[in-house]
């Protein structure tokens, strides 16, 4: 690095801190992008509890200050150099502070499943639907306003003591700063109205919630200024006392603005944990197959498809085929490409449905490998799970398309920094595709709006202007893209044959035959790509 460019780093950069399911990262950019240095650590998970997946508060705070500190360590700055700090999280779920401020109970995260009772009783008595017009969205088993009727009815000394409701992200701010706040992107995630983007005290209402309004905390723009470094956190962090620290992102949105995905009609596909598909409209537009949540600033929407296919399925595989090699979903997807190179119309793989932690089904759905041969070995598995994870996020993207015209398709997650799954994704979606060189592009996301916040930048579009980093771009193959389109064909069409079956699938009742479905039952066959789209 030259004199100059170590001179200029050193009097302002941004630490994006982005803390997700599995991993918490801090990492350091110069103004333009660039990567300084990065800290990170792997995130316990509490699951003592069948259903229950959570994480403990304090824990979660060491760990985040320890990778700040490996962060500056690694970038060989001292916390005087950083001039601003953004954080964003996993979303959904629910963390809950008594009212003197303390933790209330472990984090709730997005993973967990124990309201799927009170979600199915709100579906049967048509709550779901009506709450559609009034929050642009249904809520999911897992966010926060059913999480907290299901304290309400299942531990109810702990739904009384409630003094603040906020997200992981939100929790770790505080601890940063002693300020109590939130965001518009999360606190859309469940408690504010289409129209307005504010608190709507209907749907707490309607929800039998109205006793937690308030403990919902002030609400900010992302590149706010929600507070500064305190003296504890820069002790523990070794950040300066009195950073400016932003109000932060939702990660599904903090993405989508490190990879420049900012303007209406952006469009931005994340393969992770879940399947997280989203674009920006300036307008609301709701529809069954998404929700509609704010963006990063008023009057500003992101029509949101998400199912919980997606990456994780690659990282599953990689456990059972290595489970010492912690670089062994990266070794399963070198050896899945070198196969890419023999020809993928002239070689038959394997069909794989990516439903091993859920689908966008209601039903409750099973991962399934089809067309199985003995010929076919672990990275032809590994293929077809990669094609599969595609499908899925296609599956979402067809929905959003409705929701009005897209200038462009942003890639993140998945190995898509490789040229080709890139191209990949390109083809299956026959559609143009960018990738993005940034590894941490959530990361960047906060930090860009912190950048803002503290003043470095006029606003978000000039801080993605400023970026450094250009994006790759994939054009389709068409005649690959049309072999796709027949492959996604069958795959949607295998799905209908096997929903009737999957309820079974999750059952404890080996000699119910209720499932089998009606003798003679037509099979209908799909003429093409539009007639074999998943149902809804």
């Amino acid at each position: 690095m030259s004199t100059d460019k170590r001179e200029q780093d050193e009097k302002g950069c941004l630490i994006g801190i982005d803390c997700g399911s599995t991993t918490a990262k801090s990492v350091i950019f110069a103004p333009d992008g660039r990567i300084l240095g990065v800290g990170q650590a792997r995130m316990a998970q509490v699951t003592d509890i069948p259903r229950h997946v959570e994480r403990d508060l304090h824990e979660t705070w060491l760990a985040v200050a320890a990778t700040i500190r490996s962060a500056l360590a690694d970038a060989q700055l001292s916390g005087e150099a950083i001039a601003g700090i953004g954080v964003t999280a996993h979303g959904d779920g629910v963390f809950l502070l008594d009212r003197q401020a303390n933790p209330l109970g472990h984090g709730i995260m997005s993973l967990d499943s124990r309201a799927y009772g009170i979600h199915e009783l709100w579906k049967r008595e048509g709550l779901l639907d009506r709450l559609m017009p009034i929050a642009g969205q249904r809520p999911y088993p897992y966010s926060a306003s059913t999480l907290l009727a299901w304290l309400r009815e299942h531990d109810r000394a702990r739904y009384d003591a409630i003094g603040t409701v906020f997200f992981a992200k939100d929790w770790l701010r505080f601890c940063l700063t002693g300020q109590i706040a939130t965001d518009r992107t999360e606190a859309s995630t469940a408690f504010t109205g289409l129209l307005s983007q504010e608190y709507c005290p209907e749907i707490l209402e309607m929800l039998g919630l109205s006793a937690v309004a308030p403990a919902l905390p002030v609400m900010l723009d992302s590149c706010d200024r929600a507070g500064t470094v305190s003296a504890a956190a820069a002790a523990l962090t070794g950040l300066r006392e009195g950073t400016p620290v932003s109000a932060g992102l939702h990660d599904v949105i903090a993405a989508a603005v490190g990879l420049g995905q900012i303007q209406p009609g952006d469009m931005t596909v994340t393969a992770g944990t879940f399947s997280i598909n989203e674009v920006l409209r300036d307008r609301p537009v709701t529809g069954a197959e998404w929700a509609c949540r704010s963006g990063f600033r008023k009057g500003l929407w992101n029509c949101m498809a998400i199912s919980p296919a997606s990456a994780s399925n690659l990282e599953w595989m990689a456990r059972y085929v290595a489970p010492e090699d912690p670089d062994s979903a990266a070794r399963l997807i070198d050896g899945a490409i070198a196969k890419f190179h023999s020809g993928r119309m002239a070689r038959q793989i394997p069909l794989y449905h990516p439903y091993l932690f859920g689908s966008p089904f209601e039903t409750p759905a099973t991962a399934s490998f089809l067309g199985v041969q003995s010929w076919h070995d672990r990275f032809d598995l590994f293929e077809a799970m990669i094609e599969g994870t595609i499908f899925n996020h296609r599956h979402h993207v067809e929905d959003l398309l409705r929701t009005g015209a897209v200038n462009s398709i942003g890639i993140s997650g998945g190995g898509s920094r490789r040229p080709e799954i890139g191209q990949l994704f390109a083809n299956i979606f026959g559609r143009g595709v960018a990738t993005s060189p940034v590894r941490e592009a959530g990361a960047l996301g906060a930090a860009l709006t912190a950048g803002v916040a503290c003043g470095m930048f006029a606003s978000l579009e000039d801080a993605v202007k400023a970026q450094s980093v250009q994006p790759r771009c994939f054009e389709p193959d068409a005649e690959l893209s049309a072999y796709f389109d027949v492959i996604y064909a069958r795959y949607t069409a295998i799905a209908r044959v096997l929903e009737p079956f999957w309820p079974s699938l999750h059952s404890d009742q080996s000699d119910d035959a209720s499932f089998l479905p009606a003798p003679h039952a037509p099979v209908v066959t799909p003429t093409g790509p539009k007639a074999a789209s998943l149902p809804s």
